[in-house]
């Protein structure tokens, strides 16, 4: 079989690389097409994944949409010339890419706020898969499996952590140490949405290095505040960096799962947060297992209280260890539905850990 597998972020390469490994594995051909955003174009390499690059993205407001018909062209010549028999992805350009070539096509979706790509690539998916806390209908096609896209490859059968990173970060054994994550809000989802001023960034890392090493990864680019130091690691390190971390304060999305899933404290704050937010956010916190504030003095409060409770991440902990016990290893799923569900007839409930929505 011939799998073609598009990862345009960062976190599809982490969804996705481990399928990828897997069948190759097992003898089957696989291409990644990806998109030069952010660290993508790193991951696969330091990955050794094979790839290659359809195009390219800033991490400015619009700029994908600049690029989106010189993308396209690109994606429909290189998936043409590979004649896959089966393509994944998370949205229109696998879909589209699909289309093109007459091949199934499964997405692997858990973002509801994206309707126009889910208006867009509905009638070409053959097969959605979303987390089981998803809030949207997608239709006849829709299953849904129990965890997140992130238990691809943060699940305890796929990761553990490297105990040599606060060697490579520099910090001492019992260092407390706070990963400041700030999101450029540059892809089409986030468009009329925003997270911490300039300004508050400053206020932020400014209260956190008063009780604790501050650690910043930046989207967008910019230069940590004066009291921070830059996460200037490989950005394949930036999960076990994570998971030995005392706290994740971030605008972004994607990396509080992750930290909720390695048991790292967690609070969220950006426009998105509310009684319409998305799914995996709602249950993480009914679950005690992240927060998520509008209000930047609930951020500043919320951590200063977690950095002073000694037993707030053994707590943290415990409850991740009991919420994982029943979800699956969603790369075991992908691996399944790419080699008995799809593209047969064969119902794909029967073969995979997942159920029709």
């Amino acid at each position: 079989m011939k799998y073609l597998f598009f990862t345009n972020t960062p976190a599809h390469v982490h969804l996705y690389r481990h399928a990828v490994e897997t069948l190759r594995e097992r003898g089957h051909d696989v291409l990644v097409l990806g998109r030069d955003y952010g660290c993508t174009r790193a991951l696969l390499e330091y990955h050794d994944l094979p790839h290659e690059i359809y195009g390219k993205c800033e991490t400015t407001k619009f700029s994908l949409f600049r690029e989106l018909p010189e993308q396209y062209l690109e994606i429909f010549r290189r998936a043409r010339r590979y004649r896959p028999d089966l393509i994944f992805g998370v949205g229109s350009y696998a879909a589209h890419a699909g289309a093109l070539t007459r091949t199934p096509v499964v997405v692997v979706a858990d973002s509801e706020p994206t309707t126009i790509d889910h208006v867009v690539s509905r009638p070409f998916v053959d097969t959605f898969l979303t987390p089981h806390t998803f809030g949207k209908d997608l239709g006849a096609k829709h299953y849904e499996f129990r965890g997140f896209k992130e238990l691809a490859y943060l699940h305890p059968d796929v990761y553990e952590p490297d105990p040599t990173i606060r060697e490579q970060l520099g910090v001492g054994p019992d260092e407390e140490f706070v990963i400041v994550r700030f999101n450029a809000f540059g892809s089409h989802h986030d468009v009329g949405h925003s997270g911490f001023s300039p300004e508050k960034r400053r206020q932020l890392v400014s209260a956190l290095s008063e009780r604790a090493t501050v650690f910043v990864s930046d989207e967008g680019g910019n230069p940590a505040p004066d009291d921070a130091r830059p996460f200037d690691l490989h950005p394949a390190r930036l999960h076990d960096a994570l998971a030995e971390a005392s706290l994740l304060v971030a605008d972004t999305q994607t990396m509080v799962t992750e930290a909720a899933l390695l048991g790292t404290p967690a609070i969220r704050s950006n426009s998105f947060v509310g009684e319409s937010d998305m799914g995996n956010f709602l249950e993480l916190e009914r679950e005690g297992l992240i927060d998520n504030f509008r209000d930047f003095e609930d951020v500043l409060g919320k951590s200063l209280t977690i950095l002073a409770d000694d037993s707030a991440k053994e707590r943290l902990r415990a409850r991740r260890d009991e919420y994982l016990a029943d979800k699956v290893n969603l790369t075991d799923v992908i691996v399944d539905v790419a080699t008995k569900a799809a593209p047969t007839t064969k119902p794909i409930e029967r073969t995979v850990a997942v159920s029709r929505r």
